[in-house]
């Protein structure tokens, strides 16, 4: 049985709408960190979030901005490069779900796609013991910069083989990355995976990532 719940994350500073969907007896939680000029209701993070509770998985996905800096960032791009900003947004929604009662017992895994899978590793470095695994799909992990070799989480990037740029980028950051991980290429997909059969195999990979570390003894 899967419980659908809309929650308003009070953060130091900013309150932010989020989705969480919580099946029965989950033992884990994926936090789902958008990319560029995204937001919550991605379908594509929506699909991965639904195959994911298939699996046993919750998820928390939520809006990076204030709707003031969504339209901001509408008409400047500026806030979605903003790596620090959404790290330590990220970083506010990790230290939130250890202090809810519902969702403290659960392990955290990060789920981020663009410029927001540099920031979930950011995060990731920044509260290594309370993050299992992280999984990049198309992401900007490069942009991570500095927080590259911190992270201490199992890492999967999926990037499209169609996607060179950004397929060029993961493996740099593969070559930085110093905890267990793994590169993924989505053959004939690219970046946004809307090819057929293309999200799929991303919701399946992640799946299985997170299934393997998340559910793992501690």
């Amino acid at each position: 049985m899967l419980e659908a719940k809309y929650r308003s994350l009070d953060l130091p500073g900013v309150e932010l709408s989020a989705d969480l969907r919580l099946p029965t007896n989950a033992r884990a939680l994926v936090i789902f960190v958008h990319g560029s000029g995204s937001g919550r209701l991605s379908p594509r993070n929506q699909y991965v979030a639904d195959v994911l509770a298939d699996r046993g998985l919750a998820s928390l996905l939520f809006d990076l901005l204030t709707e003031p800096e969504q339209r901001l960032d509408n008409l400047s791009g500026e806030l979605r490069f903003n790596i620090p900003l959404l790290a330590r947004r990220l970083i506010d929604v990790i230290d939130w779900v250890g202090r809810d009662r519902e969702l403290r017992a659960l392990r955290i895994g990060l789920f981020g796609a663009s410029t927001g899978a540099a920031a979930a590793l950011v995060a990731a470095a920044e509260r290594a013991p309370v993050i299992g695994a992280v999984v990049s799909r198309g992401g900007r992990t490069d942009l991570a910069g500095p927080a590259l070799p911190r992270v201490k989480a199992p890492t999967l990037q999926i990037v499209g083989a169609q996607d060179p740029v950004v397929l060029g980028l993961n493996r740099q950051s593969s070559q930085t990355l110093r905890c267990e991980q793994r590169l993924e290429v989505v053959e004939r997909a690219t970046h946004l995976f809307e090819e057929p059969g293309a999200l799929e195999a991303v919701a399946r990979l992640a799946g299985d990532w997170f299934e393997k570390y998340l559910h793992a003894p501690l």
